[in-house]
């Protein structure tokens, strides 16, 4: 059935994926595919139909991802591939007498053992080294304004760049440790300020404006680039 459904729509669905959710929800991917997630008990038809509805949405989503530069490429872990770190692409090496899975050294070099899991090899050093980084940016920014914070955490979050629990905890993505470290702290001095303000007021701003004034610069950067900031 979700074949002849695919086949059907004008519009192109990538895949179908069924779960326990109560809603249909559409992603398009950083390279222009959609992704349709459905309950388990949803009909094609009422599928078709929200896809339909979301139709203009949908073709002008792809339509800016097709027209950006430089494109997104998923990472292929060979010699010579670039990958960010702090705002900077540094070339990989593979290894064959490497020990340790994955070392960095003015560019990556990864042991061919860990070629298998190389992606997953990356993301724990990404985390590793996003949670060294921020919690330095935090314990700075907040020790500037006397912010009170409870933890730091790292997630694996795709759609924010950072979250202000109800309980103080901030969680930043591992993603952002590839961003320049002005990007970052921009990031960082968003969520310390909503410790104080939780909403987007005007008094937000001036928080975050005080500890950052050309926090809009930034801001701009991450909308424009992170779409690169993956594997």
């Amino acid at each position: 059935m979700e074949r002849e459904l695919k086949r059907k729509m004008s519009i192109k669905i990538e895949k179908i994926i069924r779960t326990k959710r109560k809603t249909i929800a559409l992603q398009i991917t950083e390279d222009a595919k959609l992704i349709v997630r459905a309950p388990f008990n949803v009909k094609d038809e009422t599928i078709n139909k929200v896809i339909l509805k979301r139709k203009k949405w949908i073709e002008e989503k792809e339509r800016e991802i097709e027209a950006r530069d430089p494109k997104f490429s998923p990472k292929n872990f060979v010699n010579g591939e670039g990958f960010l770190y702090l705002g900077r692409y540094y070339k990989l090496k593979t290894i064959d007498d490497q020990e340790v899975p994955l070392i960095f050294n003015n560019g990556f070099y990864l042991s061919k053992k860990a070629l298998p899991q190389a992606k997953e090899v990356f993301i724990e050093w990404y985390k590793k080294m996003a949670y060294e980084k921020i919690l330095e940016r935090v314990q700075w920014y907040a020790q500037k304004r006397n912010f009170k914070y409870n933890k730091v955490k790292i997630t694996n979050a795709q759609k924010r760049w950072g979250s202000c629990s109800s309980n103080g905890n901030l969680n930043f993505p591992w993603r952002l440790i590839m961003a320049p470290l002005p990007v970052i702290d921009s990031v960082v001095v968003h969520e310390l300020a909503h410790l104080e303000e939780k909403n987007h007021t005007k008094s937000f701003w001036n928080k975050v404006k005080l500890l950052m004034p050309d926090y809009e610069k930034y801001k701009v950067w991450l909308k424009n680039n992170g779409y690169l900031l993956r594997l």
